[in-house]
């Protein structure tokens, strides 16, 4: 049986030239990139030369680029970095939500689009508020957030604006100065490169306290030896994505939206949250009135498609997705979602199969389903 994969907000497939460039790493430059010999400074190079392919890629500055183990801890070092009242969103990615709740915080509330009022965010600041946290793309339904406008409150109450950026780069133009912010959070296994390795932006000026002691690595932001091959992973990505990456966006789009209109006419009392919002283009959610996610989800895992319910799972219980839930579906509308997520292995053929793949498997559910009249 052949399997084809929609869940890339998940995780991406290393991609080919990206294992290329990897795969060197490993076997011949070896060496620590803080050694002064030989084997040290080719490391030292590669290294240098990752940083400035990343930081081309965001228009930023390499000194401006923090490598990381991933979208995770830099999610953290730019919150617990900052340090002090933070005012994020209902929607974060539980990175930033859990980060935040070690913090004095406030939540903004997003609308029934899944998006963020920027006024909403400036009642929530405070004297103490040292950090605003909004995230650039959700994860689940893929909404982009209005963030020059947030920027623009931000830089006028001198807080710095972090944003997790790890569903945005590579999707979406990112240009770190045209959009204000401070911080900036992205992430190598979702866009081509292994996982392991991420990076955060920290303009020039803004302070930030380390999270990890030790040597003076990362220009003293992040101790710990560099992980030089996840750098250089990181950067041929970045590369492939500044050379390629406009093209493959829309030829996505065309996909997304090709998946998203057959299910809507093919397939009754079918929803796309955050509908009406601008949305990254590989990204669709759609609900599918009657269905338990997880039953479908295995009903299309069993015919040959990776997709995603979006829920997370507490204690072993699964609960419906509180990205959902923040935009204001009910706890059964949210359990009867499903996030379809694109990439550069999906082709015409695959998504025309996935769509007939949800007919008949909707359904089947319905009828099993007895509340579904």
């Amino acid at each position: 049986m052949q399997r084809f994969y929609f869940d890339h907000n998940a995780t991406t497939p290393v991609a080919p030239e990206v294992l290329e460039a990897l795969l060197p790493m490993m076997t011949e430059v070896y060496g620590n990139a803080s050694s002064i010999h030989h084997f040290g400074q080719i490391a030292r190079q590669r290294l240098d030369a990752a940083r400035k392919l990343v930081a081309d890629l965001l228009e930023a500055e390499p000194q401006e680029i923090v490598f990381t183990s991933g979208g995770t801890e830099a999610d953290n070092l730019a919150i617990f970095g900052t340090g002090g009242h933070v005012v994020t969103t209902t929607f974060e990615h539980p990175a930033v939500l859990a980060a935040a709740g070690q913090l004095d915080h406030t939540l903004v509330r997003v609308d029934g689009r899944g998006m963020v009022n920027p006024d909403d965010v400036k009642g929530a600041l405070r004297p103490e508020t040292k950090v605003i946290s909004v995230m650039h793309a959700n994860n689940e339904v893929g909404t982009i957030q209005p963030i020059r406008e947030i920027a623009r409150i931000a830089a006028e109450a001198g807080v710095p604006l972090h944003s997790d950026g790890v569903q945005a780069v590579g999707k979406i133009p990112v240009k770190v100065a045209d959009l204000g912010v401070g911080l900036y959070v992205f992430s190598g296994h979702k866009m081509g490169a292994p996982k392991g390795v991420g990076a955060l932006y920290v303009r020039k000026g803004t302070a930030l306290k380390p999270m990890l002691y030790g040597g003076r690595h990362e220009r003293e932001r992040r101790a710990g030896t560099e992980n030089v091959a996840g750098a250089v992973a990181l950067g041929r990505a970045a590369q492939w994505i500044a050379e390629h990456g406009d093209a493959e966006n829309r030829r996505l789009a065309s996909l997304r939206d090709r998946l998203e209109q057959s299910i809507l006419d093919r397939i009754p009392d079918t929803r796309v949250n955050g509908a009406g919002a601008l949305r990254v283009p590989n990204t669709t959610n759609i609900r599918f009135d009657g269905i338990d996610s997880d039953a479908l989800l295995i009903a299309l895992d069993l015919k040959g498609f990776a997709v995603s319910s979006g829920a997370a799972c507490s204690s072993g219980a699964p609960e419906p997705s509180h990205v959902l839930l923040a935009m204001g579906l009910s706890r059964l509308e949210a359990r009867a979602s499903i996030r379809f997520s694109l990439g550069r292995s999906n082709t015409v053929e695959q998504v025309d199969a996935l769509v007939e793949a949800l007919v008949d498997s909707v359904a089947h559910l319905r009828k099993l389903a007895p509340a579904y009249v």
